[in-house]
């Protein structure tokens, strides 16, 4: 199809300006000719396509969880869980980014909710995904197999655990509990999706008895759950961890430390009062999901958080106590479950506002996850503290 027969959505506009050439009818006729022949000249356009710092698409923006799970469990009385819906994931659609189901431009967060019984079935994409749990437990999900014959591995969820899960891997979940159960889901849908290289299958519709019924420890943490050692038996691996479960009580545990060798004038925390972890591959040390980094900042009662901007973007969850975060020009107060977005070159600031009475940690307890090893990998990130 050539030019002749498209109609141009090209429009461009003569204005005079310093640099810029004079605007007479040659010019007029010059622009028309680029507008027929879909051709855009960078002069007219460079302050947009190459601005002196990021200026983001998304906006700063806050859910609060009473309203997510109180929607998810209208959901869960209305929308069946099966093939052509296959999952009930509840999107955050950011105010700026034109009703699309993205949190940011490149990450996609949603609350997924499950009711007793409910069997999601088995399916899987290229979209690299994790499930971090606020609250509850009962439900497993099982990752792997091959969709037809291959024994997936059933993995228990309890609140607190974060369960990483590398594109193209078959899953499936189950709820064998007696009451619903709300997560959070992350995925690099809408990096992929611009940059249309996704893909999709249908897995099986029914699992086999040993996938219905979830262990203590999943497979993959008998493996790969040793820190510091790796099983010989396994050669190189795929992309993304091969441990599916980082369990809350070594979460909870270093980041006590942490604080705990502060105290003893050891150092440990990444400024006073604020503890951090990045989950990690255990087999390259690197990040768990080859688009994504996860995080989990502990900040105790009072401590307030160096502003950071950052290129790339960030979806908070509010783990556990309360506190303020600062985003941009907006604030919010914010307490267990509450998510928001910080965008690409926005700073940000969290202030522990927490206690023993809303915190069983007595801390302001905050997972991230962000965009950030794509543009690690691309050499384009950059970070600005203070």
């Amino acid at each position: 199809m050539d030019a002749g027969s498209v109609a141009s959505p090209v429009r461009l506009k003569a204005v005079a300006g310093p640099g810029l050439p004079d605007v007479t009818p040659e010019l007029e006729d010059l622009y028309r000719g680029f507008e027929q022949e879909l051709l855009v000249p960078l002069w007219t356009e460079i302050g947009d396509l190459m601005p002196f710092h990021p200026v983001t698409r998304a906006t700063p923006h806050l859910w609060r969880w009473e309203n997510l799970k109180k929607l998810a469990d209208q959901a869960g009385h209305l929308v069946p869980v099966g093939r052509g819906g296959e999952r009930r994931a509840i999107a955050l659609a950011n105010p700026s980014l034109g009703g699309q189901p993205y949190a940011t431009p490149t990450l996609w967060a949603a609350i997924q909710y499950l009711m007793p019984g409910e069997h999601a079935p088995e399916h899987r994409h290229t979209q690299h995904a994790f499930r971090f749990i606020v609250e509850g437990t009962g439900v497993w999900t099982i990752v792997g197999g091959n969709g037809e014959t291959g024994v997936g591995d059933p993995i228990p969820m309890h609140r607190g655990d974060f369960l990483p899960q590398a594109g193209w891997n078959w899953h499936a979940h189950i709820n064998a509990a007696s009451a619903p159960m709300a997560w959070i889901d992350g995925l690099d849908i809408p990096f992929q999706r611009e940059t249309e290289v996704h893909f999709f299958a249908y897995g099986r519709d029914e699992l086999t008895p040993a996938e219905q019924v979830t262990p203590e420890r999943c497979r993959s943490e008998r493996l790969w759950g040793y820190t510091g050692l790796r099983p010989l038996s396994v050669g190189e691996v795929a992309p993304g961890s091969p441990l599916l479960a980082y369990r809350w009580a070594s979460t909870d545990a270093a980041l006590n430390d942490q604080l705990a060798l502060e105290k003893e004038g050891y150092g440990g925390t990444v400024e006073p009062g604020h503890a951090a972890i990045r989950y990690t591959n255990p087999a390259t040390g690197g990040d768990v999901l080859p688009t994504i980094r996860t995080e989990f900042h502990r900040l105790v009662k009072g401590a307030e958080s160096t502003p950071v901007k950052e290129t790339g973007s960030s979806v908070y969850q509010v783990f556990d106590g309360s506190g303020t975060v600062t985003v941009g020009d907006k604030s919010w107060t914010v307490t267990r479950g509450d998510m928001f977005v910080v965008p690409s070159w926005v700073p940000f600031s969290a202030k522990s506002e927490a206690s023993a009475s809303d915190s069983d940690s007595g801390s302001l307890d905050l997972f991230r996850f962000c965009d950030a090893p794509i543009f690690e990998a691309l050499k384009l990130n950059r970070v600005s503290v203070g």
